[in-house]
C-alpha cells in the first residue's frame, strides 16, 4: 500500500512549484493561500505537507529537493503523527469504514478558531484542506470568512483537481501553483527507484497511471499488474475460459475481496476502453457502447449492494456479445 503524504520524504513532485514557495518565503512575500491545482494523484497533497513541514520549523533537506526535509527531524515525525499542534488538516472524515462524501461545514469551522491563537512550537500556523473540491457549500463559505480576512502568521494549502468548481471568491483570494502530469519516462523512474518494478511491467504500469505518480506507485503493485493482464486477456480472447472465470469470482470473498473486485473492474473497463479507440469507426462504436455499459458497473453494484460474482458474469456476457457483433 503507499504511503499518506504526509509520510513521503522522496517524492518532489514539481520543482518550478518548490522553487516558487521557497522564494516567497525567502523573500517575505508568502501569501496567506496556495491554490495547489492539477488532476489527481499528481502530488499536491505531498508538497502541501512538504510546505508545511518548512513552515513549521523543519531543517532543509536538499538532497530531497526544495521543500526536502529529513523524516527524522522532530518537526516531521510530529506531522507524520498528526499531532503538531500548528498544524490543523481539514479531509473527507472516515466512519463506519465509510469516506463522508463531503468536508462538513463544522470541519471548517475549526480554520477560525485554530488561526485565532498564535503559533505555539513554530512561525507559521499552517491549515491543509485535501481537497478543497470536497467542502460543501456551507464548508466553502466558512473558508471564504477566513480567506476575506487573513490570519497573520497563518497559511492555508488547498488542494484542488478541479478549481473551476471552486467559488471565484475563493480563487481569487488565493496564489495559483499548477501541477503538471508526468511523462511516462519519468514515471517509470519512479517505479523503478520507489517498487523495484523495471522493464515491460514497470513501463505498463506507467502508461495506465495517466501521468499520476501516485497512481503509478499504486499500479506497480503486483496484484494491479497482474489484474491488468488478465483484463487484456480477457479482452483479445475469443472467449473467457470458465473455469478460470470461477476462481477469479472466489477470490472476491472475504476482507480483500472487495478490493480485488474494484481492481479487476477498472482494468477491465480500461482495456475496453483502450479497444474502443484502437478499433476502427464501425467496430470502435460498439466497444465504446460497451465501455460506457461497463463504467457504470462499478457504482451500481456497490449502491444496489449486488452480488460481485454476478456483476462479473453479466460484464463478461456483455463482452462476449459485443465480440460476436463486431465479426
Amino acid at each position: 500500500m503507499t504511503d499518506h503524504p504526509r509520510d513521503r520524504f522522496d517524492l518532489m513532485p514539481d520543482t518550478a512549484a518548490e522553487t516558487a514557495f521557497v522564494e516567497a518565503l525567502e523573500r517575505g512575500r508568502l501569501h496567506h493561500a496556495w491554490l495547489l491545482c492539477g488532476p489527481e494523484g499528481v502530488g499536491k497533497a505531498s508538497f502541501a505537507y512538504r510546505a508545511a513541514r518548512r513552515l513549521l520549523g523543519a531543517a532543509p533537506d536538499p538532497v530531497r529537493g526544495p521543500l526536502g526535509a529529513r523524516p527524522d527531524d522532530p518537526v516531521s515525525r510530529l506531522v507524520s503523527a498528526q499531532s503538531h499542534p500548528d498544524l490543523l488538516v481539514l479531509e473527507r472524515l472516515v466512519e463506519g469504514g465509510k469516506t463522508k462524501r463531503n468536508i462538513s461545514v463544522d470541519q471548517a469551522r475549526d480554520l477560525p478558531e485554530f488561526f485565532a491563537k498564535s503559533p505555539s512550537r513554530a512561525r507559521h500556523r499552517v491549515a491543509i484542506i485535501d481537497a478543497a473540491d470536497d467542502l460543501n457549500l456551507n464548508a466553502a463559505n466558512a473558508l471564504l470568512k477566513v480567506l476575506e480576512e487573513p490570519p497573520e502568521r497563518g497559511v492555508l494549502l488547498l488542494v484542488t483537481h478541479a478549481p473551476g468548481r471552486l467559488l471565484a471568491t475563493i480563487r481569487s483570494r488565493c496564489r495559483r501553483l499548477a501541477f503538471p502530469v508526468w511523462s511516462e519516462d519519468r514515471l517509470a523512474d519512479l517505479i523503478a527507484r520507489r517498487t523495484g518494478v523495471v522493464g515491460e511491467a514497470g513501463r505498463r504500469a506507467a502508461a495506465m497511471a495517466g501521468g499520476s505518480p501516485g497512481r503509478a506507485l499504486a499500479l506497480a503493485e503486483g496484484p494491479v499488474v497482474e489484474a491488468d493482464e488478465l483484463a487484456r486477456a480477457w479482452v483479445a480472447a475469443e472467449t473467457v475460459d470458465r473455469a478460470e472465470q470461477l476462481a477469479v469470482i472466489d477470490g472476491f470473498r472475504g476482507a480483500e475481496g472487495q478490493a480485488r473486485f474494484d481492481m479487476l473492474m477498472a482494468r477491465l473497463i480500461a482495456a475496453v476502453r483502450e479497444r474502443a479507440l484502437e478499433a476502427g469507426p464501425g467496430q470502435g462504436s460498439r466497444w465504446a457502447e460497451l465501455w460506457t455499459r461497463l463504467s457504470d458497473l462499478p457504482d451500481r453494484a456497490s449502491g444496489l449492494n449486488l452480488d460481485k460474482g454476478d456483476v462479473l458474469s453479466g460484464a463478461l456476457a456483455d463482452l462476449a456479445r459485443t465480440k460476436a457483433a463486431v465479426c
